[in-house]
């Protein structure tokens, strides 16, 4: 979940019990889907991933762990 902004945070306490329930929020889950979500970003700037120009799954595999192990390396 994505942490609250502070206005949001301080209208829902101005508003009282009126103000619903805050959300919870995971700090340790959320720096887990942030690398992955970066992760996926940076895939997504190889063309052929991002527009799936391949036709089978096994080609697009085969690509994507291409990616994958050129992202690695590069670290």
């Amino acid at each position: 979940m994505i942490p609250q902004p502070a206005d949001q945070i301080a209208n829902r306490k101005r508003k009282g019990c009126g103000g619903g329930r805050p959300p919870g929020f995971d700090r340790d889950a959320y720096k887990q889907r942030n690398t992955v979500e970066r992760c996926i970003n940076r895939l997504k700037q190889w063309r052929g991933l991002a527009t799936r120009y391949e036709k089978t799954a096994t080609v697009y595999r085969a690509g994507l762990l291409v990616a994958g192990i050129f992202l690695w390396s590069a670290r």
